[in-house]
């Protein structure tokens, strides 16, 4: 199904997990691990230590894509969290037995116009898509390449935005992030050649 613009960089709202899954669907052969971006999804009191309850939507798509005979887990990530991108690593390789594709979807819009400009809202975005992106990078190199966790190479997609390349009034900083994750890719994409990573670096709008 189709995403609205506004909700591209949500990958906790529900038409976004479905799209993500039809598109998975598509990849024959492709396992995934589901993850919810932020604080706890989990609602208090539900699930337990072994078996927590899954937000609706994130729920659903586990379920789609087990259903098609797919290997599908849950992980939560706090994409500004060095040690949160560390652990969903982990986690990621031992319930696939590998770590080939990352797509750093994660994202935040606040407006506002430049006079009126937060600066902790500045700080916020930036965290989130830019320090979120660039750990993803980071994390992702360190598994996929020779020697690394998986270390059989992969790709890196990040979403950027159209916001990156046309002024549009009134997302001036959103606009800086999203200009900002299109230069981490370029510069990632090099490092990557250079060292030899084995590893795909593209950013989509």
């Amino acid at each position: 199904p189709p995403v609205p613009p506004d909700k591209v960089n949500d990958p906790n709202d529900p038409d976004v997990a479905a799209a993500l899954a039809e598109a998975v669907e598509a990849a024959k052969g492709v396992d995934a691990v589901v993850v919810a971006v932020g604080e706890s999804p989990y609602a208090e009191g539900q699930g337990d230590d072994d078996s927590p309850a899954l937000p609706p939507s994130q729920a659903r798509l586990v379920h789609e894509l087990k259903a098609t005979g797919k290997t599908a887990e849950f992980i939560q990530l706090d994409v500004t969290s060095e040690s949160s991108w560390e652990a969903a690593v982990q986690q990621t390789v031992s319930a696939l037995g590998g770590f080939d594709i990352l797509v750093n979807n994660a994202g935040i819009e606040l407006s506002s116009l430049v006079v009126d400009i937060n600066p902790d809202d500045i700080r916020r975005m930036m965290d989130v898509n830019v320090v979120g992106t660039a750990l993803g990078i980071k994390h992702a190199f360190r598994a996929m390449r020779p020697g690394g966790a998986a270390g059989n190479g992969g790709v890196v997609i990040n979403v950027a935005s159209v916001a990156a390349t046309i002024a549009f009034p009134g997302i001036a900083v959103y606009s800086a992030t999203k200009s900002g994750i299109d230069r981490l890719t370029r510069v990632a994409a090099m490092e990557a050649g250079k060292l030899g990573y084995g590893v795909r670096v593209n950013c989509i709008y």
